[in-house]
């Protein structure tokens, strides 16, 4: 079963605060998150490719 992370545990991840990470998904930048009631919570494989690059990648080719 995929672990998901918490804003703040992604924020952490990215070494910014959640606001920025809440900002990010504002504009549609960053991993797609998922909305499980009042919280948001982002696919950890999703966010590590994101922060190698790997994510952004991917998106260039397709």
């Amino acid at each position: 079963m995929e672990k998901y992370l918490t804003t703040e545990e992604f924020a952490e991840a990215a070494r910014t605060a959640p606001s920025t990470i809440r900002y990010w998904r504002h504009i549609g930048r960053g991993p797609q998150g998922v909305k499980r009631g009042k919280r948001v919570l982002y696919p950890e494989s999703a966010v590590a490719a994101w922060l190698s690059g790997e994510d952004e990648q991917v998106k260039a080719s397709a």
